[in-house]
């Protein structure tokens, strides 16, 4: 039987801007099965998911549920449930971790703080401290959003684990189901899509390595959709792979078509035109749709380097 991501993959749809946008993510350990919107349908008090959901609209932060791969039945409240925050705008980028018995902790963070980039009261709310482990790998294998990513996400997640890598997580939504299997790599928030094991362990190696992979990405999550496909189009334009060196700084225009600014830390400016399009032919554009569609697509135009003092002047 046909599959969205099937569909997806054999008419070679294209990946770059096509990531969750947030700024900030917040992630709570939540064992169990989970529901199609997970915060509010599943083992997790459902007030307190609604409550989350509140509290993070506007602010850039988006929380997901994420749980260890393999089997997922539920034995009664953790002893403890493992809290990570991530601020994923270059420059100022950080990884914080944390424990805790008590969800409604969470409640306890300024979530507005928290998506401006500052981690004060996720600290003082959970004790929270900087990650020191490898980058998180976060897989996305809510079934009850999509099948695609129960039958290829689990998988992914399981072999990674099996084979020893080091924080493979399990998430409740990342979007873009017909690129299942897909991921997101935490600190930087770049996601990939149609992901197989040994690409991850790739990734991951560059990650730790502060270097970013522009194969299989569908962008940075801080940026806008038009600003993720600007961001990979400036890296695979001039070589350019090292983490937090280019930044959006700037976005003319609506859709159908955007001029964004990318700028390098080192002074240099690139103006890049993206225009969006749709995905032809129609199809599903996740298994539970009911009708056809064309989704849409990030296609960069021109990316053209600005002379320093065009740069300065704009």
């Amino acid at each position: 039987m046909s599959t969205c991501s099937t569909v997806s993959r054999i008419l070679d749809e294209p990946m770059s801007g096509t990531a969750a946008t947030a700024t900030t993510w917040l992630l709570l350990e939540q064992a169990g099965p989970w529901g199609a919107k997970a915060l509010t349908s599943s083992h997790l008090d459902p007030a307190l998911g609604r409550a989350l959901e509140t509290a993070a609209q506007g602010t850039g932060v988006r929380v997901a549920l994420i749980r260890r791969p393999g089997r997922h039945a539920d034995s009664g409240p953790p002893t403890a449930r493992q809290v990570y925050a991530a601020h994923t705008v270059p420059g100022g980028v950080w990884l914080r971790s944390a424990t805790t018995h008590d969800p409604r902790r969470l409640l306890d963070i300024d979530f507005a703080a928290l998506g401006r980039g500052e981690h004060r009261t996720f600290d003082s709310a959970l004790d929270g401290r900087p990650h020191t482990g490898d980058p998180l790998a976060l897989v996305c294998t809510n079934g009850k959003r999509d099948r695609c990513c129960a039958l290829l996400g689990r998988p992914l997640a399981a072999e990674l684990a099996a084979s020893g890598v080091e924080g493979v997580w399990e998430v409740t939504h990342l979007g873009g189901h017909r690129f299942s299997p897909t991921l997101l790599v935490l600190p930087y928030g770049y996601a990939y899509g149609r992901a197989e094991a040994h690409a991850v362990k790739e990734v991951l190696h560059s990650t730790r390595e502060g270097r970013i992979v522009v194969e299989g990405c569908r962008g940075n999550s801080a940026w806008e959709r038009p600003g993720q496909a600007a961001e990979l189009a400036v890296r695979t334009a001039v070589g350019e792979y090292v983490a937090q060196t280019l930044a959006v700084i700037r976005t003319e225009g609506a859709a159908p078509r955007w001029e964004v600014t990318v700028a390098h830390t080192d002074g240099r400016r690139w103006r890049v035109v993206v225009a969006q399009g749709a995905s032809l032919p129609a199809r599903p554009e996740s298994c539970g749709a009911s009708v056809l569609g064309a989704p849409a697509r990030m296609d960069v135009v021109e990316v053209r380097e600005l002379t320093t003092t065009r740069a300065l002047a704009s």
